[in-house]
C-alpha cells in the first residue's frame, strides 16, 4: 500500500478512548506511591497484586516491585511493604509491628473511612445485632472490612447468601466500595422485606460514587460506538461488572486483557470503535490497544 493510501485509511479510522475510563483516584494514589518508593532504589514488597490488572503488575515488577502473598509476608522482617488501595485488616498491621516491617500505606481514603465506620459500629453493637457486608467473599477489600469485626461480619453477594442472616436481630448493612449501586439497593430492599422489624435495619450506602458513576458513563459510551473493546484484568470484579453493562447495550463488546490479543482478532476497521476499561485499567494499556488497531491498517 502506498504511503498516501495508508495515511488516508488512518485518517478515516474512527477510534475513541473513553476519557472517563481508567484508574480511580485510589488506584492512582497507590501506583504513584509505589513508583515514588521504587525510585529510592531499595527493595519494596507489595502484599497482593497492587491492582487487579496483570499488565500493570508486570510493569511495576520490572521496576523492582516484589509481589508477595500473606504466607510470605509473615516470614519477612525489617523490610518495606506496600499496602495497596484495597486496604488490610488489623492483623496485617499487627504482624508488621511484630516483624519490624515498615508499611507504606496506600489504602484508598474511601476504604479507610468505611473501615473506620465498620469498626466503630462493631465496637458499639450488642450480641443481638449483626454487621452485614454486601461484597465479594475473599475480595481483598472485603477481607479488610471483615477484619474490623474480628471476622464476625456476614458477607453476602446475592439473595442466596441471605440465609446466613438472622432476620430477628438488628442488621447494620454496609457495602464493598466497588459494588454496583443498583444491585446494592435491590439487596437492601429484599432484606427490608424479610426483617421482622423495619426499624432494626440500618443501611449505610458506602459505595464509592466515582466507581458507581462509571456505569451510566460507560453504557452511554457503548451506545455511541459500533464496536467496544473493553480492557480489563482477569481478576477485576469491577471490570466484570462494567463489561456486562457494556455488553448489555452493545452486543459487539469484546473483553481484552492485553494488547497482543488484537493481533489475532478480526475487526472491521471501517466501524466506529470505542475503547474503555475498568477502574483498574491503566490508560497506557488502552492507548496500546488503539495503536495496535492503527497497525492493522495495510
Amino acid at each position: 500500500m502506498s504511503f498516501t493510501k495508508k495515511f488516508y485509511k488512518l485518517f478515516l479510522l474512527k477510534i475513541e478512548i473513553d476519557k472517563k475510563s481508567g484508574f480511580c483516584f485510589g488506584v492512582v494514589k497507590a501506583i504513584a506511591k509505589a513508583e515514588e518508593e521504587l525510585a529510592k532504589g531499595e527493595p519494596l514488597y507489595c502484599l497482593g497484586d497492587i491492582v487487579h490488572n496483570e499488565e500493570e503488575v508486570k510493569r511495576l515488577e520490572k521496576m523492582g516491585l516484589i509481589t508477595i502473598d500473606y504466607e510470605q509476608f509473615k516470614q519477612l522482617h525489617d523490610v518495606r511493604v506496600l499496602i495497596r488501595a484495597h486496604g488490610e485488616p488489623p492483623l496485617t498491621y499487627q504482624i508488621a509491628r511484630e516483624n519490624n516491617i515498615t508499611l507504606i500505606d496506600a489504602t484508598c481514603p474511601v476504604v479507610l473511612k468505611l473501615q473506620s465506620s465498620i469498626k466503630k459500629t462493631y465496637e458499639a453493637i450488642s450480641s443481638e445485632e449483626q454487621i452485614v457486608i454486601y461484597g465479594q467473599e475473599g475480595h481483598a477489600e472485603v477481607r479488610g472490612l471483615v477484619g474490623q469485626t474480628n471476622d464476625n461480619a456476614i458477607v453476602v453477594e446475592n439473595e442466596e447468601d441471605l440465609k446466613k442472616i438472622d432476620f430477628t436481630k438488628k442488621i447494620h448493612l454496609f457495602s464493598q466500595t466497588t459494588k454496583d449501586l443498583e444491585s446494592f439497593n435491590h439487596l437492601a430492599t429484599t432484606i427490608s422485606e424479610k426483617i421482622k422489624k423495619k426499624e432494626n435495619l440500618k443501611i449505610s450506602d458506602t459505595i464509592c460514587r466515582q466507581v458507581a458513576n462509571r456505569i451510566p458513563n460507560i453504557t452511554n459510551f457503548a451506545r455511541q460506538h459500533d464496536i467496544i473493546l473493553f480492557i480489563s484484568g482477569k481478576k477485576s470484579s469491577n471490570g466484570k461488572v462494567l463489561f456486562e453493562h457494556c455488553k448489555k447495550v452493545n452486543p459487539n463488546t469484546f473483553y481484552i486483557y492485553n494488547c497482543d490479543q488484537i493481533d489475532n482478532m478480526t475487526i472491521d476497521l471501517t466501524k466506529k470503535i470505542g475503547i474503555c476499561g475498568a477502574t483498574s485499567t491503566p490508560k497506557w494499556l488502552m492507548e496500546c490497544v488503539a495503536e495496535k488497531l492503527r497497525q492493522k491498517v495495510n
